[in-house]
């Protein structure tokens, strides 16, 4: 993953996202550099558009932080029904 955040934070602040910067990146934040997995993610990354795809990925990730939610709300209505029912019990 060091890899791929080292991509984006380059992407991010406009600089070139090649080998020789992903490594500098990964070497700064104190771990070593497999260049195998520079060559293949940077490999990987030629012909992509990075802001498209960030783009796209957001609107999935934000559908799923809301599912949930809403969730939790259906249980905590079903449990607020239930404590009602059984007090309308002991009162007859």
């Amino acid at each position: 993953m060091e890899y791929i955040y080292a991509a984006l934070l380059l992407h991010k602040l406009g600089k070139s996202v090649d080998e020789g910067s992903i490594s500098a990146v990964i070497k700064a934040a104190g771990s070593e550099v497999d260049e195998s997995k520079v060559r293949a993610l940077v490999a990987s990354l030629k012909g992509v558009d990075i802001d498209k795809e960030l783009q796209s990925a957001a609107m999935p990730v934000a559908t799923a932080a809301a599912a949930p939610e809403k969730k939790e709300e259906k249980k905590e209505e079903k449990k607020e029904e239930a404590s009602a029912e059984g007090l309308a019990a002991l009162f007859g």
